[in-house]
């Protein structure tokens, strides 16, 4: 005979005993879902964390104390003689800028300390072009290749740049083709530094990008050649950058170990 038993669960399931092919089910209640996780504590979402993207790229465009020392710490300086040379004492401005500056008759006497006092002074002042462009290449640059690597392609640009303009006019005056007074000729600033900075930026960048900057630079610098305003120090621009173009060999393998 069939036996027929119900099973005293809550709304119980029955128990069909006895009847073959049959088997003996509880029945599961499916899983409610899952409420959505709320944002995790401090995370940025949406269009505040796109923002703060944006920021920090955009940051990582100027110099930090950490991030890039050597620039931030040289800016600090332009900054501070580029205020004293905008609002001190004219004449003790005068004396200092002479003083520092990159002549033939001051690299004669005392050449280590005109080649580093010389590139203390922004020429034009903080808005000038060479103090802005200082400011986004040497970090672009520094984050790239390091602090004591950029220090030295600024140093070296420097220094080839000015001693490259300044011997020909020494050469010059022993000649007999200019007068004793270009010994004394006031030259300063960090232009020569900034170009050869610039020269070994682009070496680091894509062969486009390389293109694109190379030449736009070259044509600024052609036009401050045409205007024949400066002749000496135009012509050690272009010097300079090409002194920083060549470094690019060596800088992109120790960009590549940074």
């Amino acid at each position: 005979m069939l036996q027929l038993r119900t099973r005293g669960t809550d709304g119980g399931a029955e128990l069909l005993k006895g009847v073959p092919g049959q088997r003996t089910a509880t029945a599961t209640p499916a899983p409610a879902p899952a409420p959505a996780p709320d944002a995790a504590p401090g995370r940025v979402q949406g269009p505040a964390r796109r923002r703060t993207g944006l920021l920090g790229r955009a940051g990582r465009l100027l110099p930090t104390p950490t991030g890039t020392p050597f620039t931030f710490g040289y800016a600090l300086v332009l900054l501070a003689t580029s205020l004293f040379a905008e609002y001190g004492d004219p004449g003790t401005v005068a004396g200092l800028l002479h003083a520092s500056s990159t002549d033939v008759a001051h690299l004669s006497r005392t050449p280590l300390l005109v080649l580093v006092a010389s590139a203390l002074w922004v020429a034009g002042g903080l808005l000038s072009p060479y103090a802005i462009g200082f400011v986004f290449v040497l970090t672009a640059l520094e984050r790239r290749i390091g602090a004591w690597r950029t220090a030295a392609v600024f140093l070296v640009g420097h220094v080839v740049a000015t001693l490259a303009t300044e011997i020909p006019v020494a050469l010059s005056v022993l000649a007999g083709h200019l007068p004793d007074t270009s010994l004394h000729r006031l030259d300063y600033g960090i232009s020569f530094g900034l170009m050869a900075s610039v020269g070994a930026l682009a070496g680091l960048l894509t062969p486009v990008a390389r293109g694109l900057v190379l030449a736009w630079v070259s044509v600024m610098l052609l036009q401050d050649l045409v205007a024949f305003e400066d002749p000496l120090t135009n012509w050690g621009h272009p010097l300079a950058l090409a002194v920083g173009a060549g470094c690019g060999p060596l800088l992109r393998r120790a960009g590549r170990r940074i």
